[in-house]
């Protein structure tokens, strides 16, 4: 059976015949809990799609697709299909963290295999498992050597500042550092010599890559789109911010938000996108929360023409940078008073470290940081309204540092792959194997 997704690909002009003997598998599913794990399978394929290949989302005749899967979404142009869809001598699937998503049953304690197990298996069966390469589209900016996430791991779950060291040397000391080695090694199917795993980031960590060999470190993964230029909308002497405020603790600093937006000139209305409704501000104004679906284009073009955005995990962060202009980051909070802390910080933080060496002002870096602890809310959205300091020189483009022109964007990275694997005789194996001796 066959049926169309998106945009769809015309007979007449086959990606496959344009770019030789590649079939792309396309297995989008929410891994970390968040919509972006499937956004950024289909940022993937628009590159590929952009490049000539033909992309296919196949799931078993029978089986629904992963939670979530169906959108809406902005699918790039992708054949459905119930059955392999062979049409060429290799095949290449991509998918979010492949061994937690597409990875096999193992007789082990959370051995369950992942949604896309059945179609990943079906695909390297057809194919043969020299021919098939598996890329995973590991988590961004989450390359932590294992001391480093052990004591990201104690912080998150709440354990005090002058702890941290002290509860890390007992945990050293009772091999958990070991075991979380060896379970990240196997829960990420690092054995598996067709993988490629794909660690997208800013800047590369040579300790995480010592420790890691198989994780290939690149740039970050665009979203493949075409952005026009920046041009905030200026409609009756009104500004627009959005916010993707997937987090659950973003309502709580959401009255802030709007206190510091009450006394602005021109006046600021706050369009929100949201998974739950936010009692505490209906009926407020100069708000507006949406917790339907958003058709895809229309919140791009709300998200470009905004005068500022509101941000959150990865995706949004990558598009806003790709978009220019000025953004919040909330990732949201644990915790309250003292015990409150930020969750998953680390993508902020890579930014601020970009931040930091392009010589970006130290007032803008303090207000992008204190927000995104949930601090200083009001005056931060305050300075950042009226362009205060730092803010009336946020960095048009800041890009990935400490990586070769071939890693820098793991768009490219992708694309380079699929044409590597598409040459007569190219065995998978040795693709994966070229590019984790390359790491750096």
């Amino acid at each position: 059976m066959l049926s169309r997704s998106g945009r769809s690909t015309d007979p007449s002009t086959d990606p496959s015949s344009r770019s030789g003997g590649v079939d792309v598998y396309l297995l989008p599913a929410v891994v970390g809990g968040g919509l972006g794990d499937i956004e950024e399978v289909l940022a993937a394929g628009r590159h590929l799609a952009a490049a000539g290949f033909r992309l296919i989302l196949y799931r078993d005749a029978g089986r629904p697709l992963p939670p979530n899967v169906d959108g809406p979404w902005d699918w790039p142009p992708v054949e459905r299909r119930d059955r392999v869809a062979r049409r060429s001598g290799a095949a290449l699937t991509v998918a979010p963290s492949w061994g937690v998503s597409a990875g096999p049953s193992r007789p082990a304690r959370f051995g369950r295999g992942g949604p896309w197990e059945v179609e990943a298996r079906s695909v390297e069966r057809s194919y043969g498992s020299d021919r098939t390469l598996h890329v995973s589209l590991e988590e961004f900016a989450r390359t932590l050597p294992s001391a480093a996430e052990t004591r990201e791991r104690f912080r998150e779950g709440g354990v005090p500042a002058r702890a941290i060291v002290p509860r890390y040397r007992a945990a050293e000391a009772a091999d958990e550092v070991d075991v979380f080695r060896s379970a990240f090694r196997a829960f990420r199917g690092f054995d598996r010599p067709n993988v490629l795993h794909l660690f997208a980031t800013f800047r590369p960590d040579r300790t995480f890559a010592r420790e890691f060999p198989e994780a290939v470190q690149t740039g970050p993964l665009g979203s493949g789109h075409r952005h026009s230029a920046f041009a905030p909308s200026r409609t009756r002497g009104r500004r627009e911010w959005v916010w993707y405020a997937s987090p659950s603790s973003a309502e709580r600093i959401a009255p802030a938000v709007l206190a510091g937006l009450a006394e602005v000139r021109p006046a600021v209305t706050l369009y929100v996108r949201s998974p739950r409704p936010w009692p505490s501000v209906e009926g407020k104004p100069g708000i507006r929360v949406v917790t339907a679906p958003v058709a895809p284009r229309a919140w791009r073009s709300r998200f470009r023409r905004a005068d500022l955005r509101i941000v959150t995990g990865s995706r949004t962060l990558l598009e806003a940078m790709e978009v220019g202009g000025p953004f919040l980051y909330f990732n949201g909070v644990l915790g309250r008073g003292a015990g409150r802390r930020r969750h998953r910080p680390e993508k902020i933080r890579a930014w601020l470290d970009l931040a930091r060496r392009a010589g970006v002002g130290a007032d803008l870096q303090t207000d992008l940081a204190d927000f995104a602890r949930g601090r200083r809310v009001a005056e931060v959205v305050r300075r950042a309204a009226g362009r205060q300091g730092g803010w009336a020189r946020f960095p048009r483009s800041l890009g990935p540092s400490g990586f070769s022109p071939a890693r820098a964007d793991a768009g490219r990275v992708l694309v380079a792959v699929a044409r590597e694997l598409s040459r007569p005789g190219a065995r998978s194996v040795d693709i994966v194997a070229r590019w984790r001796r390359s790491n750096p």
